[in-house]
């Protein structure tokens, strides 16, 4: 243990600064705000401006954005491996408007059609919290790197596209997105988007409705398709599993027209990538195999293009890795039994370990992620406080195994 008594973190203030964060609007590719609001809190407390710095990250966006990844890079006053706090900045769409209000134990927005965007507002207080008590107070610290990427709820685009030599070649990196403090996630999906892009032809709908093929016709064929095999929704073919799901369709002008075109975003997942793309294969041969099925008078069909791409490969740390075995010994100094976890979702983990900075997710009290009945409970974001600060000034103690 470097400190024979770990720092504990003022949990009313960082409360308020929960509260505050809530409240700014910051959905993505809109997080200019949010970005100046958590360097003017790094500036107050005494960093100095030339160690804070943002990258260009949403230049490579396909959605463009306000700001690049903000970081804070400290060398350490003791030593050891450099370490990572990380949480991403933006909230989903449905965030905007929120009016976070505390009920005894738990907060909710008080505005009934919004969610409260704990997701991932409780992560980047807890990281800024860590920050803001070693720099107001001076405590001892290793070198450490707060890193609050932009673009997660899209598919990480920010950690993605992060520039990582200002990162400073961290060891160990901790990755505050999630809810219960107990649980270290060590590993998560992969997902495949897809755009597939259905050619039907046109015709009048009332004059000459076997003339066209209709592009929304050869869609719906393909998902039921895929809906009755099987491949579509929760997916189980003998021991291998994963999911699809059709989220978006947009085409069609006009009720008197067969519609020409329309386009359809999917995706896959698996923690398996063959099978992961085995789905894939399945989406795109029922699309193409729906578009030759259906024929108009003239016996001439549709056509389809699909793009498919890998949106982040799935990965699962080992518990004997050192940055699970800190957060692990971490849970264990606030009181906490620690546990291994797995998800079916993405993380910024996803990509930054893939990028080579192995990344365990930690808890910082959200829970019902983009719903109306999101809530942060208070008392999980402040052991998620008490587990950053300890893990950004290498307090966490034990070095033993992980779980057990």
């Amino acid at each position: 243990m470097i400190c024979p008594v770990p720092p504990e973190p003022d949990s009313k203030r960082a409360l308020a600064l929960v509260m505050k964060l809530m409240a700014i609007p910051g959905k993505t590719g809109q997080e200019g705000r949010i970005v100046r609001f958590v360097t003017q809190q790094l500036v107050r407390a005494g960093a100095e401006g030339g160690r804070i710095s943002t990258d260009r990250a949403f230049e490579r966006s396909p959605i463009g954005g306000q700001s690049g990844n903000l970081k804070l890079r400290l060398p350490g006053t003791i030593r050891g491996p450099r370490r990572m706090l990380m949480a991403h900045l933006d909230t989903v769409p449905l965030c905007v408007g929120c009016k976070p209000v505390r009920r005894g134990g738990l907060v909710r927005s008080a505005n009934p059609s919004t969610a409260l965007g704990a997701d991932n507002r409780s992560g980047v207080a807890v990281v800024l919290t860590a920050a803001l008590e070693i720099l107001r107070r001076k405590l001892p610290h290793p070198p450490v790197t707060f890193f609050f990427p932009v673009q997660e709820e899209i598919g990480l685009v920010g950690v993605r596209n992060a520039s990582l030599g200002p990162l400073g070649r961290p060891a160990l990196a901790f990755n505050f997105d999630s809810g219960d403090t107990n649980g270290l996630i060590l590993g998560a999906t992969g997902a495949y988007r897809m755009t597939i892009e259905v050619a039907g032809i046109a015709s009048h709908a009332g004059v000459h409705p076997r003339d066209g093929v209709s592009a929304i016709t050869i869609a719906a064929m393909a998902i039921a398709s895929l809906e009755a095999d099987g491949w579509h929704g929760l997916i189980t073919k003998g021991k291998k599993k994963g999911t699809s799901n059709v989220g978006i369709i947009n085409g069609g002008d006009a009720t008197n027209v067969v519609t020409p075109h329309v386009t359809v975003r999917a995706e896959a997942r698996s923690h398996d990538p063959q099978f992961r793309k085995r789905i894939v294969n399945e989406i795109s041969r029922r699309f193409q195999q729906a578009a030759r099925n259906l024929k108009n008078n003239a016996g001439h069909h549709g056509s389809v293009e699909i793009d498919s791409a890998l949106d982040y490969e799935s990965f699962e740390l080992r518990p004997a890795h050192p940055c699970v075995r800190a957060a692990a010994a971490a849970v264990r100094t606030i009181g906490g039994v620690p546990h291994p976890v797995i998800v079916d979702g993405g993380l910024d983990a996803n990509w930054i370990t893939a990028r080579g900075i192995p990344t365990v997710t930690l808890g910082a009290g959200q829970h019902h992620a983009h719903t109306v009945n999101e809530i942060l409970n208070v008392e999980e974001f402040q052991q998620g406080c008490r587990l950053a600060l300890r893990l950004a000034t290498g307090t966490e103690g034990d070095d033993g195994p992980a779980f057990g």
